[in-house]
């Protein structure tokens, strides 16, 4: 069964750090490109970091320079190591898998995890 579980959303003040995880299974991991989304309350699915084996990582200009994208293959897992927060950053954080090519675009992937809140106060 191709499965994501997130982890790690946490309420946080501005200016703080937290680390999201995705664990990945059912699939080769570096066939996919893995994407972290964000949907803030009222507000459309956007795409903020993504990594893949084939074309590398890539960022959202709202999180480039906070945010790092990172893998380990032994665990299966991506990381989101969020940094500076804002509390625009405020959103259900969810990982996702498609093509090898990256891609912000949410239909271009097929897996979805179930989400994890991140909430940053002021």
């Amino acid at each position: 069964e191709v499965q994501l579980v997130e982890s790690g959303g946490t309420l946080v003040q501005a200016g703080g750090s937290v680390r999201l995880s995705c664990v990945a299974s059912g699939f080769n991991f570096d066939d996919r490109a893995i994407t972290w989304f964000r949907q803030a309350p009222g507000k459309e699915r956007e795409g903020l970091s993504c990594v893949s084996g084939r074309t590398g990582t890539f960022y959202d200009d709202s999180v480039e320079g906070r945010f790092t994208i990172s893998t380990d293959k032994a665990k299966n897992t991506v990381y989101l190591q969020m940094n500076g927060l804002k509390p625009e950053d405020t959103g259900v954080y969810t990982c996702a898998a498609g093509p090898y090519l990256c891609s912000f675009v949410p239909d271009d992937y097929g897996t979805w995890g179930q989400g994890t809140q991140v909430t940053v106060s002021s």
